[in-house]
């Protein structure tokens, strides 16, 4: 049986972050515009230039069974908790295929899951502190699972009994967003009815902070951890690390409508590029967003003019936030005025692999409660900066049919912008 072209909608939210350990408690925290960044207490932070970032809220492996847990990366760990929140906020109350189907458990030959991370070594740097200390004898025979960047999706499948496949896009910074857009593509193209999707990230170690301190992309405002993260300020000195998961329960609309589910919105669609510019620098004028922008409006049928709403990249680099409002600007022309942009870093800091999926949460309760959260921080708007940016406080959007974007770009020049639109 041929399917071409579904329809497909979000039916589940899950998030673990810097605000909070579900999605309830980090959109609170959003929009009262809290900053999740704080002073790091481990004993390595003294050595490194960069000494803050944003810590998950809860520690993941108290979630999770101990016998569990210590198989498990940390990312893996933040992937779960996510995926078991979505998943349950979808209305399922069992894995695939186990009790009544028709009573929210689904077929799981028609279940997927697409879950990203984009660095992934903290357990190979544990580990291989372990063996320089202790010897080979001591390394956890789970090291190599352990590292995999395709083991968070792996767990979540068997997690919920998923066979429809289980994938792990690798595009650094881009990987949750493009995740999310293969999810898409996996219902519309009808190789399954649900996938759970998005990003995790455990990345914050002495190393990774070494590396991105000397690198100059990272803020070093260690005196002030929760204002940091300033995107689109003139005082912007980088970005803030950040870990763990978002990820979102997308389903064709059929499907949904079958068991009664309830639905947060559209998932439109995505559009890709790649700036083919420079390893770690975003292309200056913009050009490789503005053709993600114009690939994801020519390949569905969503209209500038419905736009109303942008969570932006954003991640508080001098070079990264102008690019991305240069193309904003000349992919929509006049249609950028009445978009309301927020750059939820700003509180969340980044991410990385995992900012896609939890920006696409925030992208899709925007969307869901008609209120965009806040940037924070801006307090000296970059007079480069000529969209409309959502600055300190929540801003309403406005009613009837409408729709919202999610950016999300990497080291390497990938670009992903999602589309999501109420119904």
């Amino acid at each position: 049986m041929k399917f071409v072209d579904r329809r497909v909608v979000v039916t589940g939210l899950g998030a673990t972050t810097p605000l909070g350990g579900d999605v309830a408690t980090t959109w609170e925290a959003m929009l009262a515009g809290r900053s999740g960044v704080r002073l790091l207490t481990h004993d390595w932070a003294a050595e490194t230039v960069v000494r803050i970032a944003a810590e998950a809220a809860v520690e993941p492996s108290e979630h999770i069974p101990s016998t569990q847990a210590r198989r498990l990366d940390r990312g893996a760990q933040f992937a779960l908790l996510a995926a078991r929140e979505a998943w349950t906020d979808a209305g399922f109350t069992a894995p695939a295929g186990d009790g009544d189907r028709d009573g929210g458990s689904p077929d799981p030959d028609r279940l997927g899951v697409v879950i990203a991370s984009a660095i992934g070594v903290t357990s190979l740097l544990q580990q291989y502190e372990v063996f320089k200390e202790h010897g080979a004898r001591k390394v956890s025979p789970h090291t190599i699972p352990m590292m995999l960047p395709s083991t968070p999706s792996a767990h979540v499948s068997l997690e919920f009994n998923a066979r429809a496949g289980a994938h792990t896009p690798v595009s650094a910074c881009a990987s949750g967003a493009e995740a999310i857009g293969y999810a898409i593509e996996m219902i519309r193209t009808g190789r399954a009815n649900i996938v759970v999707a998005g990003g995790t990230e455990a990345a914050i170690c002495a190393l990774n902070l070494a590396s991105f301190g000397n690198m100059m992309a990272m803020s070093k405002r260690n005196d002030d951890p929760a204002a940091a993260s300033r995107p689109y300020d003139t005082a912007r000195d980088g970005f803030v690390m950040a870990e763990g998961a978002g990820v979102i329960v997308l389903e064709s609309a059929e499907h949904a409508e079958r068991r009664g589910a309830r639905i947060y919105a559209e998932a439109v669609g995505q559009g890709l590029s790649a700036d083919s510019h420079h390893i770690t620098q975003p292309d200056p004028t913009g050009r490789g967003i503005t053709a993600a922008l114009g690939t994801l409006i020519d390949s569905t049928d969503l209209k500038p003019a419905e736009i109303m709403h942008a969570n932006a990249h954003a991640t508080s680099t001098p070079l990264g936030d102008i690019a991305e409002t240069k193309a904003l600007r000349t992919a929509f022309e006049d249609d950028i005025d009445h978009i309301a942009i927020s750059a939820t870093k700003s509180m969340t800091g980044h991410l990385l692999g995992a900012a896609g999926g939890v920006e696409t949460v925030a992208a899709v309760l925007a969307l869901h409660h008609r209120l965009a959260p806040p940037t924070i921080n801006l307090d000296n708007l970059d007079p480069a900066v000529d969209v409309d940016i959502v600055r300190n406080e929540p801003r309403p959007l406005p009613d009837g049919r409408i729709a919202a974007l999610n950016n999300s770009f990497g080291f390497g020049g990938h670009n992903v912008v999602l589309a999501f639109r109420t119904l």
